[in-house]
């Protein structure tokens, strides 16, 4: 079995060193899907949900979330983001909001799981704005979708 890097010789967490990596441009994007009921996504659409703009709150808290990945995240590298942005679009055909969000840097590490963690809490704050509305709604399939840069160079899933 291939060693854990996140793990020392006597088995205890260790932040991973990547401190002789070159620096290079670095990007991830990751996914995720957050349904509702038929009714609760009309009030999204139409903007008449009692807390206010779902859609733009749910992209600025998607955006905050991944400059602070290294605080939720134990053994995450706190890292100089270069670009953030988080895409939510309606998809009427199946009452959900789709999100993407793509982060870019340069640096020594990779960038998904702050992609992985602005997709999350974009999610979430879809769910909590909504929620007096519909208590059913499912957040589905977060999940990375693309990343490149670094020694694995270009790695696409879907």
């Amino acid at each position: 079995m291939e060693k854990l890097s996140h793990i020392d010789d006597a088995g205890k967490p260790r932040m991973v060193d990547v401190s002789a990596k070159a620096d290079t441009a670095r990007e991830a994007v990751a996914k995720g899907t957050i349904k509702m009921k038929p009714e609760t996504f009309d009030l999204l659409r139409k903007n008449a949900l009692p807390k206010g703009n779902v859609l733009t709150t749910a992209q600025l808290a998607g955006i905050m979330a991944a400059k602070k990945t290294p605080d939720l995240i134990p053994l995450c590298h706190p890292l100089l983001l270069g670009d953030v942005s988080v895409d939510l679009r309606l998809d009427e055909a199946t009452n959900a909001v789709q999100i993407t969000a793509t982060v870019k840097s340069t640096g020594k590490t990779g960038v998904e799981m702050e992609a992985l963690t602005a997709t999350a809490i974009a999610a979430l704050t879809v769910y909590d704005m909504c929620k007096a509305a519909d208590k059913s709604m499912k957040i589905e399939n977060i999940r990375l979708v693309r990343k490149s840069g670094g020694k694995s160079g270009t790695i696409v899933l879907e």
